[in-house]
C-alpha cells in the first residue's frame, strides 16, 4: 500500500487541519475505509470559552466521510472530563452519549462519534480507526487470531468482537494498560487501530501495517482458485452484445418492480470480472450468505445479498424468469422477517425486507438504493466485500458474525442515528424520468425542475450537440449524477427502443414519462406541401404514439404503476389559421392519450395532457421560420410575435418553459394521484380553448 502523505502540505497546517489531512489521506484509499466508514482523532492543548486552559481530544462527527471531511465535521471534547469514564465498570450507549455531549467545547459541532471513549482511553495523540480490506481479511477467517500472530507477531493485539461503545472502548483502554509495548490493536471483524505522536506516524503505521497484511494474503490469492472455481456460464452471458444488453433491461425492469414493494428503488448494474468470476462460481451463493465483511456495512448492505443461483429461466421465457425473481424476492423477504422476529430486540421496528443486493450468475451484481448515490454506495460496499471474501478464502474460510449479533448491530440505535443525517427525500426522490425533446425551451425545463425535486432524469433529444451541452450546463447547477443524455429520434422505432433500454440499464426503471418532442410548420393548407404534413404527423403523432406505446409496455412489466404527460397544444381545442398541418396532428396526440387513459388506468397508469400556447424562450419549436410565418398569419411584424401571443390572453402574460414545467411537475406528483385523462392549459388564458 503506497503512501500519500506530503511533508510539503503537511507544514501549511495548523491546529485541527493536521488531523482533517490525515482523514483525508486515509479516506482516499477505498482499501482502508468506505462511505463514512472509520475514525480519526487528534489531542492537542487549548482554551475553553472561560480562557481556562485544557486538553482537548478532536473527534470525527459521527457519519461523516473521511474522503471529504472537514474541520468543522470534527467535534471537541474536554479530554479530561472523559478520561475519569475508564474507571466505572460499565455504561449504557445512552448514558455515555449523553456525557459526551455535556464534554463539547462547541455547541453546534456534530455528535461525537460512538467510539469516542476508545480513542480517548488510548494516550497517544493522533489515533485512526480504519477497516481496512486486508486487515479484515485476517478477522473474518475461522483462525484470524492465529493467523495474526503469524503475520504482525506481538506488534498487534486483537481484541475479541464486542459492538462499539463503552465495553469494547474499556476493553481497549485496559489492552494497552498492560500491554504497552504493542504498536497497534485489531478488532476483530471491525479493522485496525494505529496511534501515534505526530499525525504522520500515526498514519504512516496504518500504511505499514496493512501493506504487511497484503504482502502475506496477495501471493497466497494467486495461488488459490477464487470460490472453489467456475461453474458453466449461464442466463445471458452467451447472448450476443446487443441482445444481452436488451434482455438485462427486462431483467432489471422485473427486479425493479419486486424489491419496490414498499418504496420504488433506483438500480444499478455491475458485471466487472472480478463480480462475474464471483456469481459464477461453485461457492458464490454459500459464500454470500454469511454476511458482509464488517458490521459497518450492515446499514447499506443488509445481511446478505438475494443470489439467485439454481435453474434460472431463460432470458427469451420472460414470465418464467418474472416469476422466477418475484418469488425469490418474495422469500428473501420472507427470510429476512423470520430472521428479524427471532433475533430482535424489544420494541423495534423492522426495517425494509427487500434485498439491496442481487447477484445473478452469469450477468452479474443489482444493487438498489432511493437513488444512483445510494446504489453506489453499496456497490462499492460490495465490491470490496467481495474482496475480502476471496482474499480469506486464500488464506484460510471465510467467517463473520452470528446471525444474533449481526441483527444486534443492524438495529442498534447508535448506528441508525446515521441515517437521520441524512438530508430529507425531496419530491421525487426514487423516481425515474424520462423527457423527449429535453434539451432546450419546454423539455430542458421539465428536465431542470425535476432534478431540483430529486428526480433520476433521461434527457432525450435528437440533437445530439445539444444534449451534451445542457449535461455540461448542468454540471454546475445541479445534481449531475442523476441525469443522463441519450439521443432518441421518437419517429424511429429502434430508437426510441434503444433510448428506453438506455433508461432502464441506467436506473433499473421507469415511473414518468413526458411526451414533449414537437414539430411546426406554418403554412396554409392549399400550399402545404406533403412532405411537411407527413412530418408533422411523423412527429406529433406516430412519435407520441411510439414513445407512449414503449412506456405503457415497461411500465405494464414493472407492474407498480406509471404516469405519462403529454405536451400538446392549446391549437388542439382552439386552431389558428395556417396552421393545419400542427394542429391536426397535434389532435392525434391529444386523442391517443385521452385512449392511453382509458385503456390502462386498471394497472394504476395515468396519463394527462397540457395544452401550453405561445412558449417562445429557447425554443426550438418557434425557430425564425416559424416565427415568421406566424406573423404573417396574423398580420403583425416579426419582432410583434412573442408581444401579440402574450396580449391576446386574458392575463396578458407570457408563458415560460418554467410555467410549463411546474404544471408538469403537479400531473407527475401524488397531489393529482387521482386525475387522469386531463387537460391542463398554461396559456395565460385563451377562452376560445378552455377544455370543456
Amino acid at each position: 500500500m503506497k503512501s500519500l502523505w506530503s511533508d510539503e502540505q503537511f507544514k501549511k497546517l495548523k491546529g485541527v487541519e493536521a488531523v482533517v489531512y490525515a482523514s483525508r489521506l486515509i479516506g482516499q484509499n477505498p482499501n482502508l475505509v468506505l462511505w463514512g466508514g472509520g475514525n480519526s482523532s487528534m489531542k492537542v492543548n487549548g482554551i475553553d470559552h472561560t480562557g481556562k486552559k485544557v486538553r482537548i481530544l478532536w473527534i470525527k462527527g459521527s457519519g461523516s466521510d473521511m474522503r471529504t471531511i472537514t474541520g468543522k465535521q470534527f467535534c471537541p471534547l474536554r479530554l479530561e472530563e472523559l478520561l475519569p469514564l475508564f474507571s466505572r465498570k460499565d455504561m449504557s450507549d445512552d448514558e455515555m452519549v449523553a456525557y459526551q455531549a455535556k464534554c463539547s467545547l462547541d455547541p453546534s459541532a456534530p455528535k461525537a462519534s460512538i467510539e469516542t471513549l476508545l480513542h480517548a482511553f488510548i494516550p497517544a495523540p493522533h489515533v485512526y480507526h480504519t477497516h481496512a480490506d486486508a486487515i479484515c481479511a485476517l478477522t473474518d477467517t475461522v483462525n484470524g487470531g492465529k493467523l495474526i500472530q503469524r503475520v504482525f507477531g506481538k506488534r498487534l493485539l486483537v481484541i475479541p468482537y464486542y459492538r462499539p461503545g463503552f465495553k469494547l472502548s474499556r476493553t481497549v483502554g485496559e489492552a494497552l494498560r498492560k500491554n504497552p509495548e504493542i504498536e497497534g490493536l485489531i478488532l476483530d471483524k471491525h479493522g485496525l487501530i494505529t496511534w501515534g505522536n505526530e499525525a504522520k506516524g500515526a498514519y504512516l503505521k496504518t500504511i505499514e501495517f496493512n501493506s504487511i497484511a497484503e504482502d502475506y494474503i496477495y501471493p497466497r490469492v494467486k495461488r488459490k482458485r477464487p470460490f472453489g472455481g467456475p461453474v458453466p456460464k449461464r442466463f445471458i452471458s452467451r447472448a450476443k452484445a446487443y441482445d444481452r444488453q436488451k434482455d438485462l433491461a427486462s431483467a432489471l425492469l422485473m427486479i425493479r418492480g419486486a424489491v419496490s414493494s414498499s418504496k420504488k428503488m433506483v438500480l444499478l448494474h455491475d458485471d466487472r470480472p472480478s463480480v462475474l468470476e464471483f456469481v459464477n462460481s461453485k461457492e458464490g451463493a454459500q459464500l454470500s450468505r454469511i454476511g458482509p465483511f464488517t458490521p459497518d456495512h450492515l446499514m447499506h448492505v443488509k445481511p446478505k445479498p438475494l443470489f439467485l443461483d439454481g435453474v434460472i429461466p431463460p432470458m427469451g421465457d420472460r414470465n418464467a424468469l418474472k416469476n422466477r425473481i418475484s418469488q425469490s424476492i418474495e422469500k428473501y423477504r420472507q427470510d429476512y422477517e423470520d430472521y428479524f422476529n427471532q433475533y430482535k430486540s424489544p420494541n423495534v421496528t423492522m426495517l425494509d425486507p427487500n434485498p439491496r443486493i442481487i447477484l445473478i450468475p452469469g450477468a452479474g451484481m443489482v444493487t438498489t438504493g432511493k437513488d444512483l448515490k445510494a446504489a453506489s454506495i453499496v456497490r462499492d460496499l460490495y465490491l470490496h466485500t467481495i474482496d475480502v471474501i476471496k482474499m480469506a478464502g486464500a488464506i484460510d474460510r471465510f467467517s463473520f458474525l452470528s446471525k444474533r449479533e449481526i441483527c444486534d448491530f443492524e438495529y442498534w440505535p447508535m448506528e441508525n442515528y446515521k441515517l437521520t443525517l441524512l438530508p430529507p427525500e425531496k419530491e421525487f426522490s426514487r423516481q425515474v424520468v424520462l423527457v423527449t425533446g429535453g434539451s432546450r425551451g419546454i423539455g430542458r425545463s421539465i428536465c431542470e425542475f425535476f432534478l431540483r425535486e430529486g428526480a433520476n432524469v433521461i434527457m432525450t433529444d435528437i440533437d445530439l450537440a445539444r444534449l451534451e451541452q445542457a449535461r455540461e450546463d448542468f454540471k454546475n447547477e445541479i445534481l449531475s449524477g442523476q441525469l443522463a443524455v441519450v439521443e432518441m429520434d421518437v419517429t424511429q422505432p429502434k430508437s426510441v427502443e434503444e433510448a428506453y433500454a438506455a433508461c432502464l440499464l441506467k436506473y433499473g426503471g421507469l415511473d414518468i414519462v413526458v411526451s414533449n418532442a414537437g414539430y411546426a410548420k406554418s403554412c396554409p393548407v392549399d400550399q402545404l406541401q406533403l412532405a411537411d404534413w407527413e412530418k408533422s404527423f411523423q412527429v406529433n403523432a406516430t412519435g407520441h404514439f411510439l414513445v407512449s406505446k414503449r412506456a405503457i409496455q415497461i411500465f405494464k412489466e414493472q407492474g407498480i404503476g406509471g404516469n405519462i404527460i403529454f405536451i400538446s397544444t392549446k391549437n388542439v381545442l382552439a386552431p389558428g389559421k395556417d396552421f393545419g398541418a400542427y394542429s391536426a396532428s397535434k389532435a392525434a396526440e391529444t386523442q391517443l392519450a385521452r385512449i392511453l387513459a382509458i385503456e390502462n388506468g386498471e394497472y394504476g397508469i395515468r396519463v394527462n395532457i397540457i395544452n401550453p400556447d405561445g412558449v417562445f424562450l429557447d425554443s426550438g419549436l418557434w425557430n425564425k421560420e416559424v416565427r415568421s410565418e406566424r406573423a404573417k398569419a396574423h398580420g403583425i411584424s416579426l419582432n410583434q410575435v412573442e408581444d401579440f401571443y402574450a396580449k391576446r390572453n386574458i392575463l396578458k402574460t407570457k408563458v415560460l418553459p418554467e410555467d410549463v414545467a411546474r404544471a408538469v411537475l403537479f400531473l407527475a406528483s401524488s397531489r393529482s394521484a387521482k386525475t387522469t385523462g386531463s387537460i391542463i392549459p398554461v396559456d395565460g388564458g385563451v377562452k376560445e380553448a378552455f377544455p370543456r
